[in-house]
């Protein structure tokens, strides 16, 4: 089975909010802080925009399938967005992976359609649920209670919005590294910096938190005994290790 645990980072999309809100003639950063200020207007607090005023920036995975373990952002730091979402269903076609992620269902995925629709990106395999494939009815990447993607977030919290954890948090309690200190607030401002470099290995970081969970998900619903869990974890030390990049080094050095 093939395994893609995966996450996204978003900025606002700025574009879109000049023509929604009529901000002709401001510069990108004055459209989001505009935007901002809409959304806390609409919530009373919370300035998290709204799914369809996204743009992904980065998409981080981890892939585990056949014998081998690769980390990494898709594309290249100056890819479009287009192009990072073809390349993400793109291998869902390729290797019709199971999806794993962290709130997931709830941010990521909704994120992509709205995006894979601006752009037009095709993805029948993902979008299937049986018209094509038999199998797919039974267990699709849409359907919240089906393990083809699996929410991890979610399925943990048994389908309870009240219980859900943040990433940073389980993964501490599961004494693995964590953000190491970053945050996804710090992503626009990275990006209008121009570090999308570290943009990227912010988001493998997250990736690699969410397969690692996903490793303790297997064990306690007997997909790993313990040695598979041990081998399949020191499987991914070897990899950060072989690869020699200093958030990687970083992460080992955290996870005792």
């Amino acid at each position: 089975m093939n395994i893609l645990a995966f996450d996204i980072e978003t900025i606002p999309d700025v574009d879109t909010g000049r023509r929604l809100y009529g901000l002709d003639g401001l510069s990108d950063k004055d459209v989001a802080q505009a935007m901002f200020a809409k959304r806390r207007e609409q919530t009373g607090e919370s300035e998290f925009l709204r799914h369809h005023l996204h743009r992904v920036v980065t998409i981080s995975a981890v892939l585990r399938a056949d014998d081998s373990l690769r980390v990494w952002s898709l594309g290249e730091p100056d890819s479009g967005e287009a192009e990072l979402i073809r390349r993400f269903y793109d291998g869902i076609e390729r290797y019709t992976p199971t999806l794993v992620s962290w709130n997931g269902g709830g941010f990521d995925l909704p994120v992509l359609h709205y995006r894979a629709l601006l752009h037009g990106v095709s993805a029948p395999r993902y979008w299937d649920t049986g018209e094509d494939d038999r199998e797919f009815k039974w267990n699709n990447y849409l359907s919240r209670f089906h393990a083809r993607h699996t929410d991890l977030m979610d399925v943990l919290a048994g389908y309870q919005p009240r219980a859900t954890v943040p990433l940073d948090e389980i993964a501490q309690l599961l004494q693995l590294p964590g953000k190491l200190g970053r945050h996804g607030s710090e992503v626009w401002n990275q990006y209008q910096a121009g570090k999308i470099g570290e943009i990227r290995d912010y988001c493998e970081i997250d990736a690699l938190n969410t397969y690692l969970i996903y490793l303790r998900f297997e064990l306690i619903r007997g997909n790993l005994d313990e040695t598979g869990w041990k081998r399949e974890s020191d499987r991914v030390r070897q990899t950060l290790s072989a690869a020699d990049k200093p958030h990687f080094s970083e992460f080992l050095n955290v996870w005792k």
